[in-house]
């Protein structure tokens, strides 16, 4: 960037002196994910189930332990927040996701999940990329939004992309930088297409720094989050949501999932920092009358094994379940049946929902998108949403 400081390409004048002032328009899509694969089975428990038992002789959660929802199905107990959504008809909990072939590989699965490719295809953009890429007139460089500090696959497009953040203070702190700054301000031509991509991404960041800044002081929660980095992340959305940003995808991450060994207090613990997180997300969202605009997907790249391994863990999988929260469920509570513990392939769930189906649901129902387009081919909705 230093080298190049005084080749600020013409073109690029009036954008730099854009100011973004918008709001959103349309409705919100907040997508969570677990990466390290959740166990599902630990998750939503098949209490009734005597396989289930008698693979997870240690690690399986007892009757007296679970919290019944059905006859054959129980929450972790650590869910018990996520106990109260269900009893208000907020979530919806899709059994037996997955794809064809699956891959066990946490990068790989997570590249499947990001691109919604088939697991023998390789793609380089990501699927909520790819619906900024065909529904995007005039996007702004933050119509997504991943909090964090690098933007995972899901969110690059082959001509727009999500913009990464972990917190508008440091971030509006770095960009006043005055070594940066002054980069941003120079005023010579430069046709060189490398020097002007460069250009645009410092002026972009320069910009959306001022607008997210800005708009992380309109609005103060007054909702208690849990005190851990994911409740914070959480409480951050929902700051900008309620402040009207122009923001209509957030991205979200609760990592530590890999429980290959002494599985169940860790899990439990995570469990319980999302639980109580999203309980205290769609509450503030439901003070501010803002919960009917919007959709919670939370996924994991895959599950964990039926049987459980040596060391007190579960060693990677394949299907598993995903949850969708929100005020506009068709079908709020178990979409479809557990899973079927007696037809396994190898030791692992068969999966009976393809991702891609949901992915198109959100695409055709909630955000008014092109599925086939974004997806490549044509994946059935699920109708679950209202």
């Amino acid at each position: 960037m230093a080298s190049t400081a005084f080749m600020v390409p013409s073109f690029l004048k009036n954008f730099q002196k854009t100011q973004f002032h918008a709001s959103r328009a349309g409705k919100i899509l907040v997508v969570v994910q677990l990466s390290g694969g959740n166990d599902g089975l630990n998750t939503i428990v098949p209490y009734q189930n005597d396989v289930y038992y008698k693979s997870r002789p240690s690690l399986g959660i007892s009757k007296n332990e679970v919290l019944k929802i059905t006859d054959d199905l129980s929450f972790n107990p650590a869910f018990s927040a996520m106990r109260e959504l269900y009893d208000d008809g907020l979530l919806s909990i899709v059994n037996n996701v997955g794809y064809p072939n699956p891959d066990r590989s946490h990068f790989r699965s997570m590249d499947i999940w990001h691109t919604a490719s088939a697991s023998n295809e390789y793609l380089e953009t990501g699927w909520i990329g790819r619906y900024l890429d065909s529904s995007c007139q005039n996007c702004n460089p933050y119509s997504a939004l991943e909090l964090d500090d690098s933007l995972s696959l899901a969110l690059k497009g082959q001509d727009y992309n999500g913009f990464a953040m972990k917190n508008p203070q440091q971030l509006k702190r770095m960009t006043d930088n005055r070594l940066l700054k002054a980069f941003g301000q120079q005023d010579h031509d430069h046709d060189h297409e490398e020097v002007a991509y460069l250009y645009k991404t410092l002026i972009d960041t320069q910009s959306s720094a001022s607008y997210l800044f800005e708009q992380s002081k309109v609005y103060r929660s007054t909702v208690t989050y849990p005190n851990t980095a994911f409740g914070k992340d959480l409480k951050q959305t929902a700051e900008l949501i309620t402040a009207d940003t122009d923001t209509q995808i957030y991205y979200l991450s609760l990592s530590g999932f890999d429980t290959h060994a002494n599985q169940k207090n860790a899990q439990q613990r995570l469990l319980q920092q999302y639980a109580e997180g999203m309980k205290a997300f769609v509450e503030d969202l439901r003070q501010n009358s803002l919960l009917n605009d919007t959709l919670i997907l939370t996924f994991s790249e895959f599950g964990r094994r039926v049987g459980q391994n040596a060391s007190n863990g579960t060693d990677h999988g394949t299907a598993n379940n995903l949850y969708i929260m929100g005020g506009n469920l068709k079908k709020p509570g178990f979409y479809n049946e557990g899973p079927d513990l007696l037809n396994l392939d190898n030791g692992d769930l068969i999966y009976q929902v393809d991702f891609r189906n949901v992915y198109a649901t959100i695409l055709n129902q909630w955000l008014d998108a092109d599925a086939p387009a974004v997806l490549g081919r044509k994946f059935e909705t699920l109708g679950m949403l209202g």
